[in-house]
């Protein structure tokens, strides 16, 4: 299975994610593109340790089984429910998101977040991370097409 940690899946994800641009339609869901790339901006800052959740009620009694699902070769669902503190409603500056959410996925070159716990999956190995990273962000630029 893919994941961020891997320089050329990154690349990968960059040339995809240079493809964007601000009058790009969703296939699916409520964002739009700078609202999705400000979405995997937090969610990326997340997993690098930048920001800290706590795991969910729901997401200790049901997290591990889910992310087993979530974890299978296969791309992510659509319409799947979002943690409520990365839903993104306000309008943002689609230049400026593009070039953080890059730079932030640059940064996974040097990951060392070995404890990150999502806040409904839990506590994550950084293997599962890796995967987990990458089929978050696949997941929206097929949302955008791209």
């Amino acid at each position: 299975m893919k994941t961020v940690f891997d320089k050329s899946t990154r690349d990968e994800l960059i040339n995809r994610i240079n493809s964007l641009n601000e009058n790009r339609t969703a296939q699916w869901g409520k964002m739009n593109v700078s609202q999705m790339m400000k979405h995997c901006s937090q969610w990326d800052e997340m997993a690098m340790g930048k920001k800290k959740y706590k795991q969910s009620f729901i997401g200790r009694l049901f997290g591990k089984m889910a992310l087993k699902n979530m974890l299978k070769d296969e791309p992510i669902k659509q319409n799947l429910p979002t943690v409520p503190g990365f839903k993104i409603k306000e309008n943002i500056n689609f230049a400026e998101e593009k070039e953080k959410w890059i730079n932030l996925l640059n940064g996974y070159e040097h990951f060392s977040n070995a404890g990150f716990i999502h806040p409904f999956f839990g506590a994550m190995s950084k293997e599962h991370t890796g995967q987990i990273v990458y089929k978050h962000i696949d997941h929206h630029l097929r949302q955008f097409n791209s």
